[in-house]
């Protein structure tokens, strides 16, 4: 199995940046995605950034030209860079890894979350 640290969360006002870091342990030589959801209050969790281990990204087109992920795959780290931030983008933010590389499925495990607050 994978264990999954998330930091990086906090309240912030609208336009500000925060970064998001995924820290992995356990089993995670085959791991392939690494990823990024959220949760805003009341609504489901939906897809944010994800990240293969060959460095390939996909987006949410909410978030495209102001979030960036990035990997460090010799510290079994992942980073999400937000910019520009939002009041919509007010969320618990999940870390997530999928063994598979295809985002048609839900990941394998997440993290306890990490709560975003943006303020107007």
């Amino acid at each position: 199995q994978v264990q999954l640290v998330e930091s990086g969360g906090g309240l912030v006002q609208a336009g500000e940046s925060l970064r998001l870091s995924c820290a992995a342990s356990g089993s995670t030589v085959s791991v392939n995605i690494i990823g990024w959801y959220r949760q805003p209050p009341g609504k489901q969790r939906e897809f944010v950034a994800g990240i293969s281990s060959g460095g390939s990204t996909r987006y949410a087109d909410s978030v495209k030209g102001r979030f960036a992920i990035s990997r460090d795959n010799s510290k079994n780290t992942v980073y999400l860079q937000m910019n520009s931030l939002k009041v919509e983008d007010t969320a618990v933010y999940y870390c997530s890894v999928r063994y598979g590389s295809s985002y048609a499925v839900l990941p394998d495990y997440w993290g306890q979350g990490t709560q975003v607050t943006v303020s107007s």
